[in-house]
């Protein structure tokens, strides 16, 4: 986080939940945080009276382990990873590399290489995450994880991107949640 990132939101950052609060539009203007691929933290049992009380952490936070080889960030070139080259890298690795398939067909292919599966609104999008078993949740109507509304997990090595259908989806909608009895 910058310096200046800090100085406007040090002043109101929340006591918990920060990552939530991220997400609401007033607070994140249209800005994007990196997930990064390589995990530097692992989930414990004591996170399972965190925050969420454990909602979360059986069904999903469970399964993050800890990355076994180190990676020396401060000696790497970091440089794609600024907005301007890591949007036309996504852009080029989202929907120029993979193939279209529908999320039934994510189970029968074979596990290596990207695919993208088209989700068109909002139960289309917690329906597939199920289907995926990743997080369906949603903060301001971003779904955990997006970037530009893409959510990309795993399944035993094959990368799945989950892409809102532009022609439906534009953009983030603030209505978009998940409904009571689906957390």
């Amino acid at each position: 986080m910058s310096k200046s990132l800090w100085e406007e939101l040090g002043p109101i950052w929340p006591a918990g939940f920060w990552d939530d609060w991220f997400r609401e539009p007033d607070i994140r203007k249209n800005r994007s945080c990196i997930r990064p691929e390589i995990s530097r933290t692992a989930m414990t049992l004591f996170g399972k009276k965190g925050a969420s009380e454990g909602l979360f952490f059986t069904k999903h936070l469970v399964k993050i382990t800890l990355n076994k080889d180190p990676v020396e960030f401060t000696k790497t070139n970091l440089d794609y990873l600024k907005k301007s080259a890591y949007d036309s890298i996504f852009q080029k690795t989202v929907y120029e590399e993979t193939q279209v398939i529908n999320i039934d067909d994510v189970f029968r292919i074979p596990k290596s290489g990207s695919v993208r599966v088209y989700y068109s609104a909002n139960m289309d999008y917690i329906k597939k995450a199920d289907k995926l078993q990743i997080m369906h949740d949603y903060k301001a109507g971003v779904p955990r994880t997006a970037y530009q509304g893409v959510v990309t997990s795993y399944l035993d090595g094959l990368r799945v991107f989950l892409v809102p259908n532009t022609t439906l989806v534009h953009g983030y909608d603030k209505k978009w949640e998940v409904p009571p009895g689906m957390e």
